[in-house]
C-alpha cells in the first residue's frame, strides 16, 4: 500500500523524523487559509504548493489542462508583497491545480487527478542527497542507501554512478548502529551540526521502518540547510499489505482513488490482480503459474493483460468476479484460463467460468486448459455448457491457440 507524501511526513514526524511544517488542503480556501499560520509559525514568507498523487516526479510534472502549472511551485511573492500577496498566488494556484490531470514521468501520458495538496514551509536549502530505506529480499533485511545525488532519479544514479550509492544492511536485532549511520553520513560529506543531525536523522528513519513494516521509505531530496539541520524536503512510503492488521492507523491512510479500480474490485474479493498493457486476459490458479503462463504468452507472441491469481481457495463467486474483471478491460481480445488442480478443484473454476460468461456475455475468444483435481468433472461441466470455449490440452498449447483465436 502506497500513501501520499504529508501521510509519510506525519508518520516520520511521530517517530522523530525531521521534516518542514506543512499542511494539508482538499479545497483552495483550506489552501489559503493554511498560507497565514505557517508563515507566522516558522517566519519564512516563502511556501510550496506542493501536489499530492501517487507518483513521483511531480515537481517537472505539468498539468493537462494548465501546461503553464508545475506540480509543485515555490511561492516566493511573499518577498515583496507580505502574506496577502502569497495567498492570493495560493488561490490562483489551488484553482488550477486541484481537480486537474498531472502528468509526470511516473504517471505516463495519462495522469492523475490531484485531489489533495501540501501547502510546506520554504526551507533554506544549502545542499540536497537522497536517502531511503528498502526491504532488501535477497538477504532478508532492509537495507539503507545513501546517494549525494539528491533530486536525481536514484535508478539514473544506479545506471550512471553506482560507486556514488552507499549502502547498511540494517541488522532487525540491534537496528542501524550508529557506526553504520557516522560510515553514511561521512560518505556523504557530513560535517560539524550536519553530521550528528544526520546520524540522527538515519537512526530514526530506520527505527520508523522497522516500525511500521515499511517495504521502502524514500527521501529525494534530503536536505542539509545553510544552518546545519538535516530534514526530508520529500517523503515516500510503501507497505507490506500483510502487515498492515498490526497498523490501523496506517490502513486508515489508504486513498482507494489513487488505486486502478480492477485492482480494487479484485483485493475486495481476496483476488490477487494487476493491469498490464496486452490484450490476452488470463485467469490462473497460483503466482508461480500465472508467471509461467504470462511468459509462455509472450514467448508464443502475445502480451498478458493482466497478472491475476485466484488463489487456492476461491469460490465460484471469486471466479465468478475474476472473470467479470478481466472482460471489462477493453484492451482484452482473448481470454486464456488455465488451472492446474491441487487445493482449487477444477470444478469449481468450471462453475466459475460458466456463471460468469452467463451473466455477462462472451465476446472474445475463450481457451480453457483444466488439469489436476476434479479434472474430469471440470471439463464435463464446461463441454456440457453450450458456450464457445476452446480446450487446451496443455498450457502452451492452450496459449498458442488463444494468441492465434486473438488476432
Amino acid at each position: 500500500m502506497n500513501i501520499h507524501e504529508y501521510q509519510a511526513k506525519e508518520l516520520m514526524q511521530a517517530r522523530g523524523v525531521a521534516v518542514p511544517q506543512g499542511a494539508v488542503a482538499r479545497t483552495v480556501e483550506e489552501a489559503v487559509a493554511a498560507v497565514r499560520p505557517l508563515v507566522e509559525a516558522t517566519g519564512n514568507p516563502v511556501v510550496v504548493l506542493k501536489s499530492q498523487i501517487h507518483a513521483g516526479g511531480r515537481g517537472k510534472g505539468r498539468f493537462k489542462e494548465h501546461p503553464e502549472v508545475a506540480g509543485v511551485n515555490v511561492i516566493t511573492d511573499g518577498l515583496k508583497g507580505g502574506v496577502r500577496a502569497t495567498e492570493e498566488r495560493v488561490r490562483e494556484l489551488a484553482k488550477a491545480m486541484l481537480g486537474s490531470t498531472l502528468v509526470t514521468v511516473q504517471t505516463g501520458e495519462s495522469g492523475k487527478q490531484v485531489n489533495r495538496l501540501y501547502i510546506e514551509q520554504g526551507i533554506d536549502i544549502g545542499r540536497e542527497l537522497y536517502l531511503s530505506v528498502v526491504l532488501d529480499r535477497a538477504v532478508g533485511r532492509n537495507v539503507m542507501m545513501a546517494s549525494t545525488e539528491g533530486g536525481v532519479e536514484i535508478e539514473e544514479v544506479a545506471e550512471r554512478s553506482p560507486e556514488k550509492i552507499l549502502r547498511e544492511h540494517i541488522d532487525p536485532l540491534v537496528g542501524l548502529a550508529n557506526f553504520q549511520a557516522a560510515r553514511l553520513a561521512h560518505g556523504l560529506g557530513l560535517t560539524g551540526d550536519a553530521l550528528k543531525n544526520g546520524v540522527r536523522f538515519m537512526r530514526a528513519l530506520a527505527k520508523a521502518a522497522e516500525e511500521l513494516d515499511t517495504d521502502m521509505i524514500e527521501i529525494n531530496p534530503l536536505v542539509v540547510t545553510k544552518q546545519g539541520q538535516v530534514m526530508a524536503l520529500d517523503g515516500k512510503m510503501s507497505f507490506d499489505n500483510n502487515a498492515l492488521f498490526r497498523h490501523k492507523m496506517v490502513a486508515e491512510m489508504r486513498d482507494t482513488s489513487e488505486e486502478d479500480p480492477a485492482e480494487l474490485e479484485a483485493s475486495n474479493y481476496g483476488l490477487s490482480f494487476i493491469k498490464l498493457d496486452g490484450t490476452i486476459g488470463c485467469l490462473v490458479n497460483g503466482a508461480g503459474l500465472a508467471m509461467a503462463t504470462m511468459d509462455i504468452i509472450k514467448h508464443v507472441g502475445g502480451e498478458p493483460a493482466n497478472f491475476l491469481d485466484v488463489g487456492g481457495g476461491a469460490t465460484t463467486e471469486n471466479v465468478t468476479a475474476a472473470f467479470k474483471i478481466i472482460t471489462k478491460d477493453p484492451n482484452v481480445r482473448g481470454i486464456f484460463v488455465n488451472i492446474f488442480g491441487g487445493i482449487m478443484k477444477c470444478d469449481t473454476i468450471a462453475n466459475g467460468v460458466v456463471e460468469a460468461v452467463r451473466q455477462v456475455g462472451l465476446e472474445v475468444p475463450l481457451v480453457v486448459r483444466l488439469e489436476g483435481t476434479n479434472v474430469d468433472l471440470g471439463k464435463r461441466i464446461i463441454d456440457e455448457s453450450g458456450l464457445n470455449v476452446v480446450s487446451a490440452k496443455d498450457m502452451k498449447d492452450g496459449a498458442q491457440k488463444i494468441v492465434e483465436l486473438a488476432k
